[in-house]
């Protein structure tokens, strides 16, 4: 699998008199923490050309609006009334994404929105089919995987460079914002999650989760989780998400038979660090069988390096994407498919803490087989902000 099957070099392709294709338009719906960011971004783009805000509160997105001279709506039917777009970018709490996306879609609007894709898998689902059944891009605002260090670390295990993958450990940790709506794994997890789904071979697919939080300031919702689940070839992922940590840790070790990655979002002079140490396994002889291994581990002392990497804003690249995704007419590289198959892990996790942090089982139905589901004819498919919000 050392060929990408995702180009994140924008569409640049040709109308038939041999000009640069028009603009998309889009309209930006949540003028709150995130949309500014988004409708940033879609102004800066030679992609786009952003026609509107929309947001309940018409102050809100008129003085959002104002700062990029576009026009201002109270709601996504107001402007699906007024004006002409090709697409909507959805930044609203994650209760109101289905409807949202699900009104967009059947207008036949292309949809991106930011994490989680829905509260509950059956509405994603639902998205996603929606969306096929329809011809239309279904993309999730999944920011970190268009950043240079995710880039990276996707080639470099597509490449097989790390060997095997033998765990993963992952520290998402800072103070606040404790959210209203959702617990820390449902807030800050989903970037954790979407990076493995981005980066391992063949997605995240965990058969089981376990899942144990605390919440030891009584608000309600755990403000300190952990969250295991298995990896292929018997190798094990874990996650540590925190609102309570007076320092802010964004780090994930991926330990392989070959070589250890290490990536630390928080250091910019060292983002990736890539070790040739690690055990050095002996071989098992064909006949030993369960028997005891008649070699001694011994450990490998290699060298060090760093990747060089390219500076530039993740989000600038997400759109990129999201307007070659739709040009190309095949699924973004962050996918409906893939952001289901995150919110397939969260409604486990959800399972898990329920049952007391005991092991539960990834419904096969939460990211894959969705033919099953709705029926034949589907197909597969930041560090900007601070996650405290995100």
């Amino acid at each position: 699998m050392a060929d990408l099957p995702y180009s994140l070099i924008p569409f640049r392709g040709t109308s038939p008199a041999g000009h640069p294709p028009r603009p998309l338009g889009v309209v930006v719906i949540g003028a709150g923490y995130w949309g500014p960011n988004l409708a940033r971004n879609f102004q800066r783009s030679d992609d786009w050309d952003l026609r509107a805000i929309c947001d309940l509160d018409l102050e809100r997105a008129e003085g959002l609006a104002r700062q990029h001279g576009t026009a201002a709506f109270a709601s996504l039917d107001e402007a699906l009334d007024t004006l002409e777009f090709d697409a909507v970018a959805i930044a609203t709490p994650a209760r109101t994404h289905h409807g949202v996306a699900l009104t967009a879609l059947r207008a036949d609007k292309h949809v991106l929105v930011e994490k989680p894709l829905a509260d509950h898998w059956d509405k994603g689902a639902e998205m996603v089919a929606t969306a096929e059944d329809k011809g239309l891009v279904l993309m999730a605002d999944h920011t970190y995987c268009y950043t240079p260090a995710v880039q990276k670390m996707r080639e470099l295990l597509l490449e097989g460079e790390l060997g095997e993958i033998l765990y993963i450990d992952s520290v998402r940790i800072n103070l606040g914002l404790v959210q209203p709506d959702v617990d820390v794994f449902w807030d800050l997890a989903p970037h954790d999650l979407s990076i493995l789904d981005y980066i391992l071979p063949g997605g995240l697919a965990p058969d089981m989760v376990a899942a144990h939080g605390a919440d030891p300031l009584g608000t309600g919702r755990d403000c300190v989780g952990h969250l295991s689940f298995d990896l292929p070839f018997g190798g094990m992922g874990h996650i540590h998400v925190n609102w309570l940590s007076p320092t802010k840790i964004r780090q994930m070790v991926i330990g392989g038979t070959r070589r250890t990655l290490v990536w630390d979002d928080l250091n910019p002079q060292q983002r990736l660090s890539v070790y040739d140490r690690g055990v050095q396994l002996p071989q098992r002889s064909p006949r030993a069988g369960t028997e005891r291994r008649d070699a001694a581990i011994s450990y490998r002392l290699g060298d060090t390096w760093s990747p060089a990497l390219p500076e530039r804003e993740a989000l600038g690249a997400m759109v990129a994407e999201f307007a070659s995704s739709i040009r190309g007419q095949r699924p973004a590289a962050t996918s409906g498919e893939s952001a289901l198959r995150v919110l397939g892990v969260l409604e486990a996790t959800s399972r898990s803490l329920q049952a007391g942090g005991a092991q539960t089982a990834v419904d096969p139905a939460d990211g894959l087989g969705l033919e099953e589901s709705f029926g034949a004819g589907l197909v597969e498919d930041d560090p900007l902000r601070q996650e405290a919000g995100a």
